[in-house]
């Protein structure tokens, strides 16, 4: 059996949050229309962007409003890169608030913590 990932943010503006993310993960999306922006990650795996206002539409009152909880962490991506200080140094560069530097944690990785437009954590790390 074999298993795709593909983890959708909510996001206020995805035109926003589409140049925010090409610049820092420095690629282009594989998918850009309107209420969809898609990034390929790995052979299986996919970062989607998704304006809070299509997920409202999707699944309506059956859920709190994403737009209620921004700056709210609920998860986090964690990337993992053999240069993850590049990965820092373009987050800052397009606006990221650092929330922790890079330094080495407990479970062995050097990580640093950004939050993105809309409060989203990404970490970046190497091993």
């Amino acid at each position: 059996m074999e298993i795709n990932f593909e983890f959708i943010l909510y996001v206020s503006d995805q035109k926003k949050s589409r140049d925010f993310y090409s610049f820092v993960l420095n690629l282009q999306p594989s998918l850009d229309v309107e209420g969809m922006t898609e990034y390929i990650l790995s052979d299986r795996t996919k970062l989607g962007l998704m304006p809070s206002s299509g997920i409202k539409q999707i699944l309506g009152k059956k859920i709190q409003d994403p737009e209620s909880a921004i700056g709210v962490p609920r998860c986090e991506l964690y990337i993992l890169s053999d240069d993850a200080e590049s990965f820092c140094k373009r987050a800052l560069a397009s606006g990221a608030a650092e929330i922790s530097p890079m330094k080495k944690r407990d479970w062995g990785d050097n990580a640093a913590y950004y939050s993105d437009p809309d409060g989203h954590i990404i970490a970046f790390a190497e091993k």
